[in-house]
């Protein structure tokens, strides 16, 4: 699915809902890979939802499923393995492209990076696999979860603001 078109079916569903339902759904939509913070937010800002709330309950969203990630990532890992036949990932662009931001980086420039250049779950699961300890890596995440969702909340903000839409 083309992202313009998950970004239509995302705001739809926003649109459609109201009330505390709204904020449930970017909880969610938070928390499901690609869609992620830098999805949501500019969207539920734009529909008019309150831009702290949205920040607050995205952050949440985006944070649990990644420290969802790191506490089950021996099982996923293995199941991975064993689904793969323990053959390289390299070919897939977004392990790829985290990949290469660790290596580069280590694990604070994939928690900055990888938030936008291969979402957080991606970063996550290539710091785990690298060997950093969980402990790091949901710390790190967090704060770059936490920094990039405050970069998108000032940046929808300001945003609607200068097109004269908030």
């Amino acid at each position: 699915m083309a992202i313009a078109q998950l970004m239509v079916d995302v705001g739809a569903t926003l649109e459609d809902a109201t009330g505390v339902l709204q904020y449930v759904l970017v909880f969610v939509f938070a928390a499901i890979p690609v869609i992620e913070v830098l999805v949501v937010v500019p969207i539920a800002i734009g529909l008019g939802l309150d831009p702290i709330a949205t920040g607050i309950v995205a952050f949440a969203g985006n944070t649990l499923s990644v420290y969802g990630l790191v506490a089950f990532h021996r099982r996923l890992s293995a199941w991975w393995r064993a689904r793969r036949g323990e053959t390289t990932t390299e070919s897939n662009d977004r392990y790829a492209r985290a990949r290469r931001l660790w290596d580069r980086y280590g694990l604070p420039g994939i928690s900055f990076g990888g938030p936008v250049l291969t979402g957080v779950h991606v970063a996550a699961v290539v710091a785990l696999l690298a060997g950093s300890r969980s402990r790091d890596v949901a710390a790190w995440m967090t704060v770059g979860i936490a920094a990039w969702t405050v970069v998108i909340v000032v940046g929808s903000v300001l945003g609607l603001s200068l097109l004269g839409l908030s």
